[in-house]
């Protein structure tokens, strides 16, 4: 790798699952890390399916006050200092709503307001309670457009809910599944992690020989695909892990600090 100052210049990092575990909080050791990494004067950009009003505690947490965030799997760019989005790459969700509720009709869908919050048909498990969280009917729900459609089979597995969305064909977008559980995620075709970093890399002129980064699900292929050196956690499914070209320790193990502390030691 091209480093300079004796490490990556621009450093993806996915949160739940790579950062920390869902629902704990950044260890010390992980958290020192970023900060070195910044301080030597790489790019560290949190690279997440969450959304901008629950990155910020992210944000805060890393002690990060300047540079770049990518939200909502890429669609949603945020400028960390003025703490707001600065592109949000939008779809119509109507078209995705309608073929979704033809494979599963009681499918719970849920769209990011940005910097709102979430309007949803329902509730659904995990969600976070930062931001509005406003019950709509699906055609309030499809009324305009959005970064993000999330939707979830309350009756489902994973399995079969992959096995009939190998039929799901919506013009103008994309779906990435979970990893726990069936969940769905839909966006504007072509927006990912990899292709928001791609753009953010040409921005900042950084050499694709300087870019690293780490994460542990479904919704970082792109971004691991799009690294020089790209890393996988060791709780990650074996399909990520074998994207990677190599695996760290586990979420729980500080793994991502383990990764950045040979190029930014304590």
């Amino acid at each position: 790798m091209d480093v300079v100052g004796g490490g990556p210049r621009l450093i993806a990092l996915d949160v739940d699952g790579t950062l920390l575990e869902t629902g704990s909080p950044i260890s010390e050791r992980v958290a020192g890390a970023v900060r070195r990494a910044v301080d030597a004067g790489a790019h560290v950009v949190v690279t997440t399916g969450r959304t901008l009003l629950t990155t910020r505690p992210v944000l805060e947490e890393l002690g990060l006050v300047d540079g770049h965030a990518l939200c909502s799997n890429g669609a949603v760019h945020i400028d960390v200092a003025r703490d707001e989005p600065v592109a949000v790459q939008s779809f119509d969700p109507a078209p995705a709503v309608a073929a979704l509720r033809d494979l599963f009709p009681d499918m719970i869908f849920a769209v990011e307001k940005v910097g709102v919050g979430t309007w949803a048909t329902g509730s659904s498990p995990g969600e976070f309670s930062i931001g509005d969280y406003l019950l709509v009917d699906h055609g309030e729900l499809s009324r305009e457009p959005t970064p993000r459609l999330n939707g979830w089979w309350p009756d489902g597995s994973l399995e079969e809910m992959l096995r009939q969305l190998k039929s799901l064909y919506v013009p103008g977008a994309d779906w990435v599944h979970g990893e726990f559980g069936p969940w769905v995620t839909v966006s504007r075709r072509g927006v990912s992690k990899g292709w928001a970093l791609e753009r953010l890399r040409t921005a900042l002129c950084v050499p694709h020989e300087s870019t690293l980064a780490i994460g542990d699900g479904y919704n970082d292929r792109e971004m691991l695909r799009w690294a020089r050196h790209s890393v996988a956690m060791g709780n990650s499914p074996d399909e990520i892990k074998e994207l990677a070209d190599e695996v760290a320790d586990d979420v729980r193990d500080d793994g991502v600090a383990k990764v950045l502390e040979r190029w930014f030691p304590g």
